[in-house]
This record gives structure tokens, sequence and C-alpha cells, in this order.
């Protein structure tokens, strides 16, 4: 669906040339939610412009459903486009229009007759959730209903691929949820290929099957999202899963109640998919001697399954401590000393 090859693209500069993006190389699937996550400055933004065509590679070629859009132009880059639709942070809506008629702008623009145009427009009020509020002005609507009105305007045209460029950021938690499922919802319903690039993993973690991490215009890790999560490489990758796995809060509380403890063992057990529903704690106390203290933990629900983290406290003869952390090994859980009290 998407072939990104050897592409590089280069800003000139006062302090000399700037590499947006480095020497990426990537594939997207058919059908699949493809997330991009990086800091700001790592080439993102810049990367999700060159697969509509608003930026051109310096180098390398850039394909999109059978299309080289690095090479198209006039006719055929409109062509394209109207495949490869696009939704932004600040939604970019047309303010003196209601929503039916922001929707039904690109309709206009294709030379849609207005009587399809008007079904048509109909259709994707009911998708996106707007009922109700066809005759609204943008400065009436929530963050979350601009939103939608940008969603259905880029489904307008039954375009093959939709990217979203920092979609929900500014949006709070709920509406950032509501707007995800949304997605997800699209996916499935019409096949669509979605690409969306954030600095949240919270987002990648909800809706992405797989995702690339970028830094300094190279891609540093790519995987599948459950993978990812389950054995980051990268630096960067680690301190993105922690956002999701180990927030501010958890490590805070687990340096105050480490405070408490003059021996044994704080470790950090990790689980994944099926093991993240199993009583590995019940089974642990039952077989060894151990005294077992839960300081924190959650569960996150990604696209391919459960991801855990459970802070313990282990104490106990020194052996069979050692045996415990055996035993929980062996049921397929990560476990990891954070340090000797």
């Amino acid at each position: 669906m998407i072939s990104i090859q050897n592409v590089r693209k280069i800003f000139p500069s006062k302090q000399g040339h700037l590499k947006a993006v480095d020497d990426v190389d990537l594939e997207i699937h058919e059908g699949e939610i493809f997330g991009i996550i990086g800091y700001s400055g790592a080439g993102k933004s810049t990367l999700i412009r060159m697969l509509n065509g608003l930026e051109l590679p310096t180098e390398g070629t850039v394909n999109v459903a059978g299309r080289e859009i690095s090479k198209v132009k006039g006719k055929e880059l409109r062509k394209a486009r109207q495949e490869i639709s696009m939704i932004f942070q600040h939604f970019n809506l047309l303010w003196s229009r209601t929503v039916s008629e922001n929707i039904a702008f690109p309709l206009e623009i294709a030379g849609v007759p207005a009587s399809q145009r008007k079904k048509r427009v109909e259709e994707l009020i009911k998708l996106v959730g707007l009922e109700g509020r066809e005759n609204a002005y943008p400065s009436q609507l929530s963050g979350g209903q601009k939103q939608r009105v940008g969603i259905a305007r880029a489904l307008a045209n039954n375009p093959k691929v939709l990217l979203c460029d920092e979609a929900t950021s500014a949006l709070d938690p709920q509406t950032t949820d509501s707007i995800l499922d949304l997605l997800v919802d699209i996916n499935k319903r019409l096949g669509l290929t979605i690409v969306l690039i954030t600095h949240e993993m919270h987002v990648i973690r909800k809706i992405c099957h797989r995702v690339a991490v970028m830094e300094s215009g190279r891609i540093v890790e790519l995987g599948p999202v459950l993978d990812v999560f389950r054995n980051p490489q990268a630096p960067i990758t680690k301190r993105f899963v922690q956002q999701v796995t180990e927030p501010e809060e958890t490590k805070d509380t687990v340096e105050h109640l480490l405070e408490r403890y003059h021996s044994g063992l704080v470790i950090q057990l990790t689980f994944i998919g099926e093991s993240a529903q199993q009583p590995v704690i019940t089974k642990l106390i039952r077989r060894h001697h151990v005294t077992v203290n839960i300081l924190q933990g959650k569960i996150s629900q990604t696209r391919s399954g459960s991801y855990g983290t459970l802070f313990i406290h282990l104490d106990g003869e020194q052996d069979e401590i050692n045996k415990a952390v055996d035993f929980i090994r062996s049921q397929q859980v990560g476990a990891e000393v954070i340090t000797n009290v």
C-alpha cells in the first residue's frame, strides 16, 4: 500500500543543511493503522507530508496506492490526493460554512453533482456521529465535534489512505479516546489504511497495529505495538513506553514505599498477552514461603493484547526469594530486580 525507500529530506538553513528525514525505509500494509511517534523535531510531520506530495523528498521514492507520489504532478497529483486524505491537529475547517457544507466542500471541488453530494454528506454525518449538527457552524461545536467534521470531510471522496497529523493533540483525554474509537471503527468498516503521527504513546497503544519510532530524522525502532511494549530497544522508545506503563506517579509511589523496607527485593513484573490474565501472584504465594507486598500495578490494552506492569516487594529467606523469582519467570512473566533494599 505505502512504500518509502531511501528517503531523505534536506532543508537549507542559516546553519547549513538540515536533515529533517534521514534515510528512511518503511512499508505500510493495506488496511492497517500505522503509528509514527517522536518528539518535536523528529521529522515525523515532514515524513507524513511526503505521503501526499505536500513535501517532495530530496532523495528516494514514495509510493502510495500504486503511484509514485514523489514524481506525479498536476492533474495526476490532484487525482492522487483524492485517494490520500488528511486530518489535522487544529481541524482546518471553513468557519463560514456549516457542518454539511464543510463536508461537502471536497465533493464540490471534485465536481460531484449536488444530489450525490447531499446523499454522501448524510452518510458521512451518520458515520461520524454528528446527527442533528448538520447546520451548525464550527464556532458552535466542541473540539471533538470539529474533529469529527474533519474526519467526515477527509472521507468524502472515498480515499484509500487517511493521514492523521497530531489529530488528537488539541483534545482532552476523554474526547481523544472517542476520536480514536471512531478511527478504529472507520478502519474496520471501510478497510481504510490509516497513518497517524503523534508524540503520545497512549494513542499508539490504543489503536495502532504497528509503530515506527523516529528520532533526529531516522526510524530507530519499528515493529508490532505489543512487541515494542514488551521489549523496547532504543532509549527513546523506552521513554515513550514508560509514558503508559510507568507514569510519574508510579515512580514517586514506588520510591516513597521503598523507604519503608529494609530487606528483600523490589521487582518489576511485566505481563504480556494471556499472562496478564493469569493468577501468578496467587500461585507464587501458595508455592513459596515468601511475603509479597504489591506496591503499584497497571494493565493497558493494545490492539494485539494486554500489557501490564506490577511492582512488588518480596521478603523472606534469600533462597526462597530466588526460587520465587525463578518461578515468576517460568510463567512467561518478565521479572526485573529494581533494587536490593
